[in-house]
């Protein structure tokens, strides 16, 4: 990443060009791109080229000002965080579903993350409502969240009966386990632990964005952490606001204009045209 985009890409985070690559400058990094990148779908739905290079997920969270999904959202800012020194690794996780089923392989990314003082760190801006600090990565223990409480455990066999992994990584041989993302005592994913690059996540991202069985391309949704720790998120026409404390309050915006200036007022996004919701396959 060019000098010139990261200091860019600091500006839209509303934080100071860090000196060194510590765990409290990604702490804060995570947060504030978790309150001004949002999570959103809208290429999906308004006919946009989702590309999984570098130079071009960088160019649409910078230049454009927009969001994406987690492809978008952890490919750019995990070309941030190396470019400001600190060891990143993609990661590839499949996320759990309806009675305990995966979605398909490369159906996530997220970011083991490196400090300059010594710390490892399961970073992910782009799963929607996920912690809004780095987690610890080799901590087995709870890690209480301002989004909940969270685990990062070492995974079982899945349905077929295969581990993944044989766990001897952390012994200096053989394959580390994979591991399972959980919250709230229900797992949200789970992570195999072999580095992967973004070209790995083409296919991942293809379905998700073409796919009728895809629930990106059955909805809208734009979504980011508020500053006093709730979240807003616009699902079509339904403006959702959840407070910090858990109220929330709904309503459905009734005009293109309204929908347009909350895209732009409360989620920073100049859009021309409302989105709806595209068949899949269906061009324009």
């Amino acid at each position: 990443m060019k000098p010139t985009q990261v200091d860019a890409y600091l500006r839209r985070l509303g934080v100071q060009h860090p000196a060194w690559p510590t765990v409290e400058v990604l702490r804060e990094l995570h947060l504030r791109h978790l309150q001004t990148v949002p999570f959103e779908n809208l290429s999906v739905h308004l006919g946009e080229e989702i590309v999984l290079e570098e130079e071009r997920l960088v160019e649409k969270v910078v230049s454009a000002g927009r969001g994406g999904f987690c492809y978008e959202l952890n490919g750019a800012f995990g070309a941030l965080l190396a470019a400001l020194g600190f060891d990143v690794t993609l990661l590839a996780g499949r996320v759990y579903g309806d009675e305990g089923r995966f979605g398909i392989p490369y159906d996530h990314l997220a970011l083991r993350v490196r400090s300059v003082d010594g710390g490892e760190w399961l970073a992910d801006v782009g799963f929607g409502a996920h912690s809004h600090y780095p987690l610890a990565f080799g901590a087995r223990d709870e890690q209480v969240d301002p989004a909940g409480t969270f685990r990062i455990v070492e995974a079982g066999p899945d349905a077929a009966g295969v581990r993944g992994g044989d766990g001897a990584g952390a012994k200096g041989g053989g394959e580390a386990a994979d591991l399972d993302v959980v919250v709230g005592g229900r797992s949200q994913y789970r992570l195999e632990v072999r580095p992967r690059v973004l070209g790995d996540f083409m296919a991942g991202a293809w379905w998700h964005s073409t796919s009728p069985a895809s629930h990106f391309t059955q909805s809208l949704v734009c979504s980011k952490v508020t500053e006093d720790g709730g979240r807003i998120t616009l699902s079509g026409r339904m403006l959702k606001v959840t407070a910090a404390d858990g109220a929330r309050e709904e309503r459905e915006l009734g005009t293109d204009e309204e929908v347009l200036g909350v895209y732009r007022e409360r989620f920073g996004i100049g859009l021309d045209r409302v989105p709806v919701v595209r068949s899949p396959g269906r061009d324009g």
